[in-house]
């Protein structure tokens, strides 16, 4: 069942945390993983099952309408049936006479029992299922690491997103200012009337902008939802300190610790080699003895009529012989019982085994083969998302200087031009240039914030720095 979580503080305001958290219990991904889970849970416990004793009970009434006959040769006498007194039939002579061994209606209820003794390919089972389930385990954590990356590259997009919507108000509020002076300066005739123009187009460039801008923002937060499976006609929003969120790392503790065996993918693929070393085992078991049980009791009658078998009144004298055995009572039921042991030796199978063997070993070695391509695979990652990472950092720090140094131009750019000493033009060119430096320091802060992502999923960290609930 889906679990609920702990609604936010600020109602529909998330952080990335309670983000990551309500992706973790109600996206439609994880669930399944947990289902995947429960089915090996329930894999293991069929496999369990077949070493148990296997119990069927059976019962059947047949109404045979038509007995089929006994036939014979005569021989001359001898035999269960002397047919040589009876006129017309000549020595030799083939006949066919009415079954008087079987009556025509009969009825058996019975119970079985198998139980195996011992099989290898079911020990080797027992194992591969336990297997099957550890590799369930694998796989949900490596869904949970997809939505976690999905989820935070996601969040970090729409909180960029709306620290840029800040800074479009903030730049609007500004131009509409210098707009209202520079109006101002017109009237008095201190400014022209292509000044005026010139600001108003800056502010018409803008105001268009932001609109398109809430458009794709709010576009950003429609695919946060997606990735959180939050009710897409619920209102959400999202906030976090980006000075926090862009805090350093320290490479050195990365790979101070560092292990194929942190990165989920490895563990699947360890798994899987498992499950093929017992694929590799299980064809050899297939070639040993196995060794059974079996036992079955029951009871079963005849009778003339199907109503005879469930009559309490004999149709017959109720007669049995101490010496023979034979009983007089055919609406009567009567017990049967079998014990038994089969022991199977497997001798030649075409040397069908021997290819098996063959494949599955096969198999395993290109398993082995696949071992060495993730690990080169996850080394090339290591440093590629390392190498991302230290150039996003270094731009973002050069984009944080530029931004500071357009927004110190464009301030005594505008001081210049309200003494007289400046030019509307370097106004407006330093209010577009203040703008550029804005956009690119968020778009380097969204490169350096999802190229730490990539740098701790390639170093298996990304699941481990996941906030508990």
């Amino acid at each position: 069942a889906a679990q609920n979580v702990t609604p936010p503080a600020s109602g529909s305001v998330f952080t990335l945390e309670q983000c990551i958290q309500y992706a973790l219990e109600n996206s439609n991904n994880i669930k399944n993983s947990v289902i995947d889970q429960q089915i090996a849970t329930a894999k293991v416990n069929e496999t369990r099952g077949l070493g148990l004793p296997q119990i069927d009970g059976n019962f059947g009434i047949n109404d045979n309408t038509k007995l089929q006959r006994f036939f014979g040769t005569n021989s001359g006498g001898g035999g269960i049936v002397d047919v040589s007194k009876i006129p017309g039939i000549k020595l030799g002579d083939v006949y066919a006479m009415p079954n008087f061994f079987q009556l025509p209606v009969n009825s058996a209820a019975t119970v079985s029992i198998n139980q195996i003794l011992f099989n290898g390919s079911y020990l080797v089972g027992l194992q591969a299922s336990n297997a099957f389930k550890e590799l369930s385990v694998k796989q949900s954590v490596q869904t949970k690491e997809q939505t976690v990356e999905q989820t935070t590259k996601a969040f970090y997009s729409a909180l960029i997103n709306r620290e840029r919507m800040k800074l479009f108000t903030n730049n609007i509020t500004r131009v509409d200012s210098l707009l209202k002076n520079t109006i101002a300066l017109n009237t008095n005739g201190f400014a022209e009337g292509i000044d005026v123009d010139r600001i108003q187009v800056s502010l018409n460039n803008l105001t268009t902008e932001r609109d398109k801008f809430e458009r794709l923002q709010q576009l950003s937060l429609e695919l946060l939802k997606f990735q959180m499976n939050y009710p897409i006609d619920q209102v959400l929003d999202v906030q976090g300190d980006l000075s926090v969120l862009n805090s350093s790392v320290d490479l050195n503790n990365y790979l101070k610790d560092w292990n194929y065996m942190n990165r989920p993918d490895y563990q699947v693929l360890e798994t899987n080699r498992k499950l093929q070393s017992l694929n590799v085992k299980n064809k050899y078991a297939a070639g040993l003895p196995s060794l059974t049980a079996t036992a079955s009791f029951g009871y079963g009658t005849q009778s003339p009529t199907l109503g005879g078998l469930f009559s309490t009144n004999s149709e017959f004298s109720d007669y049995s012989d101490p010496v023979s055995g034979l009983q007089v009572g055919t609406d009567r039921w009567y017990g049967q019982s079998l014990i038994g042991v089969n022991l199977r030796i497997p001798i030649f199978s075409g040397l069908q085994r021997t290819y098996q063997v063959q494949q599955e070993k096969l198999n395993l070695q290109k398993v082995d083969n696949n071992f060495k391509i993730l690990k080169s695979s996850i080394d090339l990652q290591i440093k590629q998302s390392v190498t991302n990472y230290q150039n996003s950092q270094q731009a973002l720090e050069s984009q944080k200087r530029n931004m500071t140094l357009a927004e110190k131009v464009a301030r005594v750019t505008k001081i210049k031009y309200g003494q007289g000493v400046g030019s509307n033009i370097e106004v407006v060119d330093a209010e577009s240039g203040l703008k550029e430096t804005q956009v690119n320091y968020y778009s380097a802060l969204y490169d350096v914030l999802v190229a730490k992502v990539d740098m701790d999923k390639a170093f298996g960290k990304l699941v481990q720095n996941t906030p508990s609930k």
